[in-house]
């Protein structure tokens, strides 16, 4: 039922092809195996990065006062206390 195939003894040419080509793939896949493990660093970098530029969205959303808070934006600092109207306004002269 089984066809076998007739061992081919190691020192003959089919041999040292197939040892070069074993030899080839083998390299090939050490290479792609580096370059996996790059891929993955340069993933979890990235993904770190996002984490972060989350955070810090999320600390400049939480700062923007809501819609009846009347004080300036500041984004960056702390919220500025509100100006008086009145003393922003310098005297006409009519």
């Amino acid at each position: 039922m089984f066809e076998r195939t007739p061992q081919v003894p190691s020192d003959s040419p089919e041999s040292d092809s197939i040892d070069a080509a074993l030899r080839r793939l083998s390299k090939k896949i050490q290479l792609i195996t580096g370059a996996i493990k790059t891929l993955n660093q340069e993933r979890s970098q990235l993904e770190n990065k996002i984490e972060d530029a989350q955070k810090r969205v999320q600390r400049i959303l939480s700062r923007i006062p809501d819609k009846s808070d009347g004080r300036q934006l500041n984004l960056l600092g702390e919220a500025t206390p509100p100006t008086n109207i009145e003393e922003d306004n310098e005297p006409t002269t009519h």
